[in-house]
């Protein structure tokens, strides 16, 4: 199979591409997103249809999901196939994904659930996987100056979101409404496996809040129009995020060793260590093996579905603990593979639990291990996609 691959540098990209090699696919990428930052969507559809004219391919590919993508691929009847792997993922609210020629995948279940009426035979659920193959190999690098390095008591990768909250960049908020979205972040922080933000939400405060936010996201005008839920998510959500991740470390850096691999500003967590950013094909993987504690903490717009940190973790043979998903248990037995914690106090009990006990720790990891490399690779899931964006 030919495939044109749209690239825009996300970071799962890279072991999309290798598993379609693996599989014996063609791939010719288009870059000029990551290269140019000015790169425009008029620019993006000349160059994609301009592309697709000139030569022969059975599908254009992208991670998430290009509306400009989809209506050029409508147009040469070709499949416009995409796999979101974040969320919010606000291009989904676009009608282009009514269009009869996509195949989007996506990763989280209530997402799945939110879209999938829009478009019954073109919308599938798939989760994230791991490249199990380019862990086994960056583990197989690591010498006395990594372990030196990297090995630590509990370990967090990834962003505190206090600088991507766009919640804490509005100015003023009447007070009541202030006052109540601090409530219902508040309450939403003490609730594991279950986002209930949207629910109380009604139009007149939407209308308020959109009042004071000059900036808020404008739908474009074959859109469904959902304000409702980009408060919930791209807002209040995000806050959620910024809010326990926060909390988390702090307790956490308190009590124990605690290094945190982030380029978000951790002054006001003085206890922890911040290394910096951590690159992704050789570091991390070295990192999740040499820790003996990996930390997840998904943000919180990601309802049911497990992020890609939790695959990464888990596919370079790292001990997991993690917040609740209610989809870990189709993938994962708790307790036996990974663990979760539900709370501030059970995350605090649970992290001095398997610090002073090494051998549970490495049969769990080493079986959490097993399973996705027998199971959940990325040549694997693709596989999966492939087949399911050709059978209808």
């Amino acid at each position: 199979m030919r495939i044109l691959f749209y690239r825009y540098n996300s970071i799962c990209e890279p072991d999309m591409i290798e598993a379609m090699k693996s599989l014996g696919n063609e791939i010719v990428e288009i870059r000029e997103e990551m290269e140019n930052k000015n790169f425009t969507l008029q620019e993006c559809v000349a160059l994609v249809g301009k592309t697709l004219l000139e030569s022969q391919y059975d599908m254009v590919f992208s991670v998430n999901f290009y509306p400009a993508l989809s209506e050029v691929c409508q147009i040469c009847k070709i499949r416009y196939v995409s796999w979101i792997v974040d969320c919010p993922v606000l291009e989904l609210y676009s009608y282009a994904i009514r269009n009869e020629w996509n195949r989007i995948f996506i990763f989280d279940y209530a997402l799945y659930l939110d879209f999938v009426k829009e478009n019954p035979d073109g919308i599938f659920y798939l989760p994230l996987a791991a490249n199990v193959q380019n862990s086994d190999r960056a583990r197989s690098l690591i010498r006395e100056s990594e372990r030196n390095n990297y090995a630590g008591d509990i370990t967090f990768i990834g962003s505190l979101y206090t600088e991507k909250s766009p919640f804490r960049k509005i100015e003023r908020l009447p007070e009541y409404l202030k006052g109540y979205f601090n409530g219902i972040i508040e309450a939403q922080l003490k609730v594991y496996g279950y986002f209930f933000i949207e629910e109380l939400l009604n139009d007149d405060m939407i209308e308020a809040f959109k009042k004071q936010v000059p900036q808020f996201y404008q739908f474009p005008e074959k859109a469904i129009h959902n304000d409702k839920a980009v408060t919930a998510h791209s807002y209040l959500g995000m806050e959620v995020t910024a809010r326990e991740r926060f909390n988390l470390l702090s307790a956490l850096s308190k009590k124990f060793s605690l290094q945190i691999y982030t380029y978000s500003d951790t002054s006001e967590i003085p206890e922890a260590q911040n290394r910096g950013g951590a690159e992704s094909k050789l570091q991390m993987p070295q990192i999740f093996a040499l820790s003996k504690i990996n930390l997840n903490i998904t943000a919180r717009p990601i309802r049911t579905g497990l992020p890609q940190r939790i695959w990464d973790v888990i596919g370079a043979g790292g001990f997991l603990l993690t917040n609740y998903q209610s989809e870990l248990e189709n993938y994962f037995e708790i307790g036996k593979e990974i663990d979760v914690f539900g709370s501030e106090q059970e995350l605090l009990e649970k992290t001095a639990y398997y610090l002073s006990h090494e051998k549970e720790r490495a049969d769990m990891s080493n079986k959490a291990y097993e399973k996705v490399k027998a199971y959940h690779t990325y040549t694997q899931r693709m596989q999966q996609l492939l087949q399911m964006a050709w059978e209808r």
